[in-house]
């Protein structure tokens, strides 16, 4: 699949690209918190408690510096990210291979939703799997989510289990997908 290079993207607000880079010192967590609760206000309203409806802070903080936080920006306005882990420490009972990658706090503004950013931040994380030379990527979200469930089928992973967090209030599936060797560069 093409992905559209960084700086690239439809705008929405701003004659200015959407820029996507690293969080580095100066980046602020607590606009990053701010983002996850819009991106994810939604469910929460919808009932799907997804923990970045409501995590803290300090929350964010410990997300996102388990792995590779990635920030996106137009105009200096934070308006997506996606924090990438390869591998990723798979819980006790998980229904997925131990050496694995996966990402979380995948959120875009929803001034922004289906802007293709979404999908630009998907690629990226996918890649950055890949580059790091893991050949599957696993993630969960709410069943109940089916718009998104479906979102991430089209994409090309598939259902292999179930899970339950205690910091959410539904039942997870777990999806995983296999990945091209090496990335195919965002």
């Amino acid at each position: 699949m093409d992905r559209p290079p960084i700086g690239t993207s439809t705008q929405v607000g701003s004659h200015e690209a959407v820029v996507i880079r690293p969080f580095a010192e100066g980046h602020s967590v607590a606009e990053l918190t701010r983002l996850l609760h819009r991106a994810y206000a939604s469910h929460a309203a919808a009932g799907q408690t997804f923990f970045a409806s409501y995590q803290s802070v300090e929350d964010t903080a410990h997300r996102a510096g388990q792995g590779e936080c990635w920030l996106a920006f137009q105009a200096g306005r934070l308006v997506g990210s996606v924090t990438v882990a390869a591998p990723y420490d798979v819980p006790e009972g998980y229904p997925a291979p131990a050496r694995v990658g996966s990402f979380w706090q995948l959120a875009v503004d929803p001034a922004y939703q289906g802007t293709g950013l979404g999908q630009r931040l998907l690629a990226l994380a996918e890649d950055r799997i890949a580059a790091l030379r893991f050949a599957q990527v696993v993630i969960d979200t709410s069943a109940e989510a089916v718009e998104l469930v479906d979102w991430y089928r089209r994409r090309g992973y598939r259902a292999v289990g179930s899970w339950r967090w205690a910091v959410t209030n539904y039942e997870s599936v777990v999806l995983l997908k296999e990945l091209a060797p090496g990335g195919s560069g965002w």
